[in-house]
């Protein structure tokens, strides 16, 4: 087929997807709608794979058996093991996760993120160069960078570990059966022992003893006479 424009480029185009995608079929793999993904590298699929609309793989990319890929995904040069749901918009690059982890919607795993098994990864979680042990959890609103988790670990929601100090990366290291409370700021390097529990709305930037817990919070104060701004005329 010539190429000698825009419309015949992308007909080409449309005609290879078609062939990778047929292939992958008659291997076994189901899709919402073929002429819907685009296979951008290399994708190899275990049995019973699933694959939703609007799904871009790039790079070298493994799923296993029994994955689910919802819409509008992009992943990268990522494995994905068996039995790994990942929901509707999440963007995955350099990433590995262990078998029967559910990721999403809204997530993004940067490169070196790599997820153990039966870890859940929610909405509008940032998760870069961290490892997180069997079982954890980190379902809302964080970030986790430069990190290890240990397993059972419950990560709350608008948690964010403050790897960077403007000039260098530090790390955060959480132990297992940790609970960390909503809105934490874990200021590296610092280190969460085993079963602890910090407080909601602690800033935590030494050692957090195992099995007890810790908070850090400023005294609260209310103010008599204060008066609500209002706009000007």
């Amino acid at each position: 087929m010539g190429t000698s424009d825009k419309k015949q480029e992308a007909e080409a185009e449309r005609a290879l997807q078609r062939r990778r995608v047929d292939a992958l079929m008659e291997q076994g793999v189901s899709f919402a709608d073929p002429a819907r993904v685009d296979i951008r590298g290399t994708l190899t699929c275990g049995k019973d794979v699933f694959i939703d609309i609007n799904a871009v793989f790039e790079g070298i990319v493994s799923l296993g058996d029994n994955t689910r890929i919802e819409p509008n995904n992009v992943i990268r040069d990522s494995d994905i093991g068996s039995g790994t749901v990942i929901h509707p918009n999440c963007h995955i690059e350099g990433a590995k996760t262990g078998n029967d982890c559910e990721i999403g919607p809204f997530s993004r795993l940067r490169p070196e993120a790599e997820l153990a098994d039966c870890v859940k990864i929610g909405n509008f979680v940032e998760i870069k160069k961290s490892t997180i042990a069997d079982g954890s959890k980190v379902n809302h609103l964080s970030y986790i960078g430069d990190t290890s988790i240990g397993s059972g670990v419950n990560v709350g929601a608008g948690t964010v570990t403050c790897n960077y100090d403007g000039a260098n990366k530090s790390r955060t290291v959480i132990g297992d059966g940790a609970f960390i409370g909503s809105g934490v700021q874990l200021v590296a390097p610092v280190e969460i022992g085993a079963g602890a529990t910090i407080g909601a709305g602690s800033t935590i930037s030494k050692p957090a003893a195992a099995g007890k817990l810790t908070l850090a919070r400023a005294q609260q104060t209310t103010l008599t006479g204060w008066k609500r701004p209002t706009k000007k005329p």
